[in-house]
């Protein structure tokens, strides 16, 4: 589609969607999408989840004030490119076997320690599959300008955002994070965006770009994709000097740190980590500078704001900067910490301003619901993990009976290989170490505190036999026994 002019692109889908027979959201103007991921960010972790964090998030507060705030929203995945995966093609890491993210070992290059666990990880692809047609593709064929900024992490050169349906990429590449330069300052070291005046802010560049974009899309008359991937608020920890100071000093007002327990790692109970919290604070800001933009091309009114993140707050490894509560454990786990995220959805004339809903969604459901945004037909055969959220938006319940969830790895942050089923309150997660079960309501147990299997024997095991049903259905890959282990 790279070949064919704004003009002929734009002509197309407005013969689309003023096809006679077209449904009301067809009849419309194709809404303009801006899609906005941030890497780690926690649920508990901004402000319109939590009047209680730490952190300051004014931009996204503000975001959800005028949209929908979903309180039960999950990841695909307890770690990033899995969940990524999801975003771009509507389907089940389980089902795509992108299954880890991308660049983890494979288990025949393991290492130690992970030489001595019990089990090797399952194989998973390490790139996004050429043969699936991802979001972005869709809406390149239907005459939308396509734009991507930051992190893509989903394959090496060749599987990069413009391989995958994105005319512009501004910063997306193989690494996980910003790792290249002076990481979250310029230079950056990144093939994919050029290096600024030197000490320029990451997340305020790759807001920058993508307000630039909006402007220049908006003015060309095209409807638009503008994807903004931040590599906020992954590590390498670091924030401006400026923002350390004021939270190192809001910090002395609060609460001492304390920790537990998860497994054999420390998990973090309190948030006052200054630097994250500068982190936090700079990637809502540009947040901030996108909005600003969609409001100063005009757009505002005519765009589906959607933000997310890709899995939960990293409070078990790596700096532990954030912590969950009241979800247990976070990035890495299965538990709730690792998988349920803060997301918030404007849709104008759709969704009622302040309002809220909880019903459990998860990242599959983004590609159907921007079609229908777009005024597209629905591709089952593609998003098929997937469910539009239209009838939530508008205030109905969705049909659907479960959310599966399949991470057959060892996570750096402390999780063991495991899948998990959500069926209405109830949460059944199997560990593949062992097989054992564990079951929680959710209305009641939100922490996974207790462990109701014996209580509720019918349901769990009514709920186990789903979990095998699926991954019989979805053909997932498992982990496997680990020779050297057993010696």
């Amino acid at each position: 589609m790279k070949d064919i002019s704004i003009t002929a692109r734009f002509l197309g889908a407005f013969l689309l969607f003023s096809t006679p027979g077209c449904s009301p959201t067809q009849q419309t103007p194709p809404a303009n999408i801006v899609f906005i991921l941030a890497d780690d960010l926690g649920a508990m972790d901004v402000g319109a989840f939590n009047p209680d964090t730490f952190y300051e998030t004014p931009n996204l507060d503000a975001l959800a004030a005028s949209g929908m705030r979903f309180t039960n929203a999950y990841a695909a995945s307890p770690v990033c490119s899995p969940t990524r995966a999801s975003i771009m093609t509507g389907k089940n890491p389980g089902r795509l076997h992108t299954t880890d993210y991308f660049g983890a070992p494979q288990p025949d290059t393991q290492r130690p320690p992970w030489l001595r666990k019990p089990l090797l990880p399952a194989r998973y692809i390490d790139a996004l599959p050429h043969e699936e047609t991802t979001v972005a593709e869709a809406l390149q064929e239907a005459g939308y300008r396509t734009f991507f900024a930051g992190k893509w992490h989903l394959g090496p050169e060749g599987s990069f955002p413009e391989d995958h349906g994105f005319e512009i990429n501004k910063g997306g590449i193989q690494r996980g994070g910003p790792y290249g330069g002076d990481r979250y300052f310029s230079p950056y070291g990144n093939p994919r965006l050029e290096d600024g005046p030197a000490g320029e802010h990451l997340p305020e560049r790759l807001g920058r770009e993508t307000a630039e974009f909006i402007k220049t899309a908006a003015a060309e008359g095209a409807p638009f994709l503008a994807y903004l991937s931040f590599y906020s608020v992954h590590t390498p920890l670091m924030t401006r000097a400026d923002l350390q100071e004021k939270y190192e000093a809001k910090k002395a007002d609060g609460p001492e740190e304390a920790w537990g327990q998860e497994g054999d790692r420390k998990v973090r109970l309190v948030q006052n980590h200054a630097v994250y919290a500068g982190m936090v604070e700079t990637m809502d800001n540009a947040v901030g500078v996108v909005l600003q933009a969609l409001e100063l091309a005009g757009v505002a009114n005519n765009t589906l704001v959607i933000f997310m993140s890709d899995n939960g707050g990293l409070s078990t490894s790596e700096g532990h900067p954030t912590s969950n509560l009241p979800f247990r454990a976070g990035k890495g786990w299965l538990y709730e910490g690792g998988i349920r995220e803060p997301m918030i959805v404007r849709w104008p004339g759709v969704t009622p301003a302040g309002s809220t809903s909880d019903e459990p969604v998860v990242s599959m459901d983004f590609y159907p619901t921007i079609l229908d945004a777009a005024g597209l037909e629905q591709r089952p055969e593609q998003h098929l993990d997937g469910v539009t959220l239209l009838p939530v938006l508008e205030g109905r319940a969705l049909e659907r009976d479960a959310l599966f969830f399949h991470y057959p790895h060892y996570g750096n942050q402390g999780g063991s290989p495991g899948s998990a089923v959500r069926m209405g309150d109830y949460k059944l997660i199997r560990f593949f170490e062992d097989g054992h079960e564990e079951l929680y309501d959710l209305s009641k147990d939100v922490s996974e505190e207790t462990d109701i299997l014996d209580l509720e024997e019918s349901l769990a095991r009514r709920m186990s036999a789903m979990l095998s049903e699926w991954h019989v259905s979805a053909a997932v890959a498992f982990p496997t026994p680990n020779p050297a282990a057993m010696n």
